[in-house]
């Protein structure tokens, strides 16, 4: 958890906020990766919380770095997912606010194993597993059906 919604959570506690988030969908020969986080143990596209100053596309990148391992390049936004609602194990509630980005990866080695990421593997499109929540649900389907630029 960044500093920033530490604060906030601080001045709130449970109560349901805004956070923006951004997420990347990597795709290769291999299938989508996808990481099983810490948090809930379900699976999910690598992403976390922007931080202040940053954008979007720069913490898709660096949020992907972190859990995976794997330097990754920006290609193209996949969509912004806006109407949501998900609930934390601690109680936190949140209307996330994601852009996920379709990436390429330009180096590093995939390796990831700590309190954010349990584990981190590629599956075929056809064979990912049930999502932790709607919102990468819905960006998985849309990854999958070829689209861009959606807005939900």
């Amino acid at each position: 958890m960044s500093d920033y919604i530490g604060w906030i959570r601080s001045r709130v506690g449970n109560s349901p906020i805004q956070l923006n988030f951004a997420a990347a969908c990597v795709v290769t020969d291999e299938g989508v990766l996808l990481q099983r986080r810490g948090d809930d143990g379900a699976w999910g596209f690598p992403g976390g919380a922007i931080e202040l100053g940053e954008s979007a596309a720069e913490a898709a990148a660096r949020e992907t770095e972190e859990e995976t391992g794997l330097r990754v390049r920006v290609d193209s936004l996949l969509g912004v997912y806006t109407k949501y609602r998900h609930s934390y194990p601690n109680g936190d509630v949140v209307q996330p606010i994601t852009m996920f980005f379709r990436c390429s990866v330009v180096g590093g080695q995939l390796s990831g194993q700590d309190r954010e990421t349990l584990e981190l593997r590629y599956f075929p499109l056809s064979q990912v597993p049930p999502l932790t929540n709607l919102q990468h649900q819905d960006a998985l389907s849309d990854l999958s059906l070829g689209r861009h630029g959606v807005f939900r």
